[in-house]
């Protein structure tokens, strides 16, 4: 999956940087800069594509492998805190203890 990846970001960065050059093209007579502009844009879209599929998922989208690693610490989290409630609460059902040894 991974080279297949990396092939098709390479070939999307050749096709960008062909649409790029033929933008240049038009943009430099005058007539038809219309035409240039927008397709500048879209090869700049293109050569962003092809970058982030050349790059490994944590760099390319960080904000998606960061809400995936805070979910499984929220998991663990959610599996430990019940102990630890459980284990305060039966120290603290008895009126008559000591507040040191609740706390401790």
């Amino acid at each position: 999956m991974r080279l297949l990846r990396g092939l098709l970001g390479g070939l999307l960065w050749i096709l960008a940087a062909v649409v790029g050059l033929v933008a240049v093209i038009l943009c430099v007579t005058v007539i038809l800069l219309p035409l240039g502009l927008p397709l500048l844009g879209q090869a700049r879209r293109m050569f962003t594509t092809s970058v982030r599929l050349m790059l490994p998922p944590a760099l390319a989208h960080p904000v998606k492998t960061a809400d995936k690693n805070a979910r499984k610490k929220g998991r663990k989290a959610k599996d430990v805190v019940p102990d630890a409630v459980g284990k305060a609460t039966k120290r603290s059902r008895n009126p008559f203890r000591r507040r040191s040894t609740i706390l401790g």
